[in-house]
């Protein structure tokens, strides 16, 4: 595979690039003999192509000298309570924050997962310094699973996720993430895939209000849909700031009130990243992967996640119980007992340090013995392939 370029340099880090130790990648580095002990020894990573990817990466996030702190971090680390000798899973590697705190336990195993090729890049120093015990994969995080048995790890003791957009990717204007900065329509968190362009551009009428009702919880979502579609016949809509102009026109707002644009950015940004469904997969990925005992953390920052973590957790720890005036229907037993009866959330100090907080709820659990529950139903909400299809 060609090295791809990109602002960091060039990283040739394909899908699947990992760097632990002895596990370099998930397949035969084709460098030399030497490139690829030094490799092992430093815990490097590598692209399927041999190519060393540190090139660049020391343009990327100098993520040593400005250690990032994520929302709830510290409660996350305490509910997940990692112990000396475990395995765990950072699902959601980010800038590396709950990683940090889990190799700081000594002993511990870690496979982080991340979509995004810059978080990625960004690691490479964390994979040096944790002497082999750090696995750093691309990949969506609801390929967990696989990505664990591609490892040779079965089972692990716990997985953190930090579902949602980081504050890294909202502050590149390039990822095209953010109404305040004006730059390409684009929303990918990974690097495959339409981009939110591309789904204005070619959504039906119908489609775009579904999209932005649903997924952004817009009461406007039928006004704003019908003038996208009028103003992208003369011109299609390719930077964040032609798109908030436009909404900003359609829905009046009130001082102090959020910018109009706000919900149908979030809700393009959850459509283009199949956002839900990822971790509606995931969730179900953990289940199986944690052993008797092991713990699942999330933290979420809307009220769409945030619903989802709960129902699968509710659903999951039930145990008996139905109607006595109705017939007695088998129930699986619990699959996890809860942790949180209620959703953690950002103390005061944490919310002034840090606005983004203000929405951040974290739930978890601990994994029973009892099997895996079946997936259930999927969802009945717009599909990203259905959609750019015209289906």
């Amino acid at each position: 595979m060609a090295a791809r370029q990109n602002s960091l340099g060039t990283l040739g880090l394909p899908p699947g690039t990992t760097g632990l130790g002895n596990h370099v990648g998930r397949g035969p580095c084709r460098g030399t003999a030497a490139t690829q002990n030094h490799s092992r020894r430093h815990g490097l990573f590598r692209s399927r192509s041999g190519i060393d990817v540190r090139l660049g990466v020391r343009q990327a996030w100098r993520m040593s000298s400005a250690p990032h702190i994520p929302v709830l971090g510290r409660e996350a680390i305490d509910h997940l309570a990692p112990r000396e000798g475990g395995i765990y899973v950072d699902a959601t590697f980010g800038a590396g924050g709950y990683s940090r705190a889990i190799l700081d336990v000594p002993g511990t195993r870690l496979i982080a997962i991340d979509r995004d090729r810059t978080a990625i890049a960004g690691g490479a120093e964390l994979v040096e310094r944790s002497a082999g015990r750090l696995t750093l994969v691309e990949d969506r995080f609801s390929n967990l699973a696989e990505v664990c048995a591609a490892q040779g790890v079965d089972t692990v003791d716990g997985i953190v996720m930090d579902v949602g957009v980081s504050s890294m990717q909202l502050d590149q204007a390039g990822r095209g993430f953010s109404f305040r900065l004006d730059g390409p329509l684009d929303m990918r968190m990974g690097q495959a895939g339409p981009t939110a362009a591309d789904v204005v551009a070619r959504a039906s009428e119908g489609d775009l209000a579904d999209i932005i009702y649903l997924f952004g919880e817009e009461r406007h979502s039928r006004r704003i849909a019908r003038a996208i579609v009028a103003d992208r016949q003369e011109r299609p809509f390719t930077t964040t700031r032609a798109l908030a102009d436009l909404v900003g026109r359609v829905v009046r707002s009130k001082p102090g009130d959020i910018h109009p644009a706000t919900r149908t950015f979030q809700a393009l940004r959850i459509f283009v990243n199949e956002e839900l469904e990822e971790l509606q997969t995931a969730l179900a990925a953990a289940e199986r992967v944690l052993k008797p005992g092991g713990r699942l953390v999330v933290v979420s920052f809307h009220s769409l996640e945030d619903r989802i973590v709960k129902n699968f957790l509710a659903s999951r720890s039930k145990s008996g119980g139905g109607s006595r005036h109705l017939p007695e229907v088998a129930q699986a037993a619990p699959s996890f007992q809860l942790l949180t009866r209620r959703p953690v959330v950002a103390g005061e100090d944490e919310v002034a340090h840090n606005p983004r907080a203000r929405s951040a709820k974290l739930r978890a659990a601990e994994r029973t013995s009892a099997p895996a529950h079946d997936d259930g139903e999927p969802s009945s909400w717009p599909r990203l392939s259905d959609v750019m299809r015209g289906g």
